[in-house]
């Protein structure tokens, strides 16, 4: 036992020697130890700030809300209708905040190229004109071009347009289809559809070439006007996202395939629009 006692002296006594001659390198070591683990710390503390990649942040969507029941303002000044709830719907679904920008329609794709917005719902119609400056989503609606014109209109298909005063909203559908048809001096461009019926009222122009459900919105609200039975055109909405912007866009088709997959497309559209 005494053997055993004097052992374990002896080795506390080299150990302590040990230390005594490594002394600075330890403090150092240690030092070291405890700066990279502060580092580390701050590392991670500023990580956990950063906003997550997939989730989380604001989806800025560009609208022009003259167009019910897809986007008008309601009472309260808010942006409301079919493309607002599936906007909604589509943040919602990738965990973000939705803010909508409301801005004349020929306004929407230079601000989505400046980056002024993320996204645009504003039953936009698929071209091939305007695939050169942004990327479409999937399709989420079909939409219709009609004409409305005065109830005793000789107007009753789009042939009978040819040599007319047309009037058609700036940047729209209707108004590239008029101005390729027509040619460029039968096409009045005006600021919204409100304002282009309006002028039909007056008796300015011949009739007016919009989608088919603003139009019935239009026709219920001015007595003496009516829809020609045969559509202009038939169409595809989708979102329109800056080109280039594949993680964003694999994002909401994605969200769209889930919505559609649920039913929840076919509810909201149906909310709006009663066949």
């Amino acid at each position: 036992m005494k053997r055993k006692l004097a052992f374990l002296m002896a080795a506390s006594l080299i150990a302590t020697g040990a230390l005594a001659g490594c002394g600075g390198s330890k403090d150092a070591a240690a030092d070291a130890n405890q700066d990279a683990a502060a580092d580390a710390n701050q590392d991670a503390a500023a990580d956990a700030q950063q906003p997550a990649e997939t989730t989380g942040g604001t989806l800025r969507m560009g609208t022009n809300a003259t167009f019910p029941p897809y986007e008008s303002v309601d009472d309260n000044n808010n942006v409301v209708g079919i493309d607002a709830d599936i906007a909604a719907a589509v943040a919602e679904k990738l965990g973000m905040q939705l803010e909508i920008t409301n801005m004349e329609f020929d306004s929407l794709i230079p601000a989505l190229n400046a980056d002024q917005i993320d996204i645009i719902f504003a039953g936009m119609t698929i071209t091939e004109e305007r695939k050169e400056s942004v990327d479409f989503s999937d399709s989420y609606a079909t939409g219709i071009q009609s004409i409305i014109v005065p109830e005793n209109s000789d107007i009753a298909s789009p042939d009978d347009l040819a040599g007319k005063k047309v009037g058609v909203q700036t940047g729209t559908t209707g108004d590239i289809y008029c101005t390729d048809d027509l040619g460029e001096e039968c096409v009045q461009r005006f600021e919204s559809g409100v304002v282009a019926t309006q002028a039909l009222v007056n008796g300015q122009i011949d009739a007016v070439v919009i989608d088919n459900e603003p139009a019935k919105a239009y026709v219920a609200a001015n007595e003496g006007l009516k829809i020609v039975e045969t559509a202009y055109a038939v169409e595809d909405y989708a979102a329109a996202i800056n080109k280039g912007n594949t993680e964003l866009m694999d994002k909401v088709n994605g969200a769209l395939k889930e919505l559609k997959d649920e039913g929840k497309l076919d509810e909201i559209i149906k909310t709006y629009i009663h066949e």
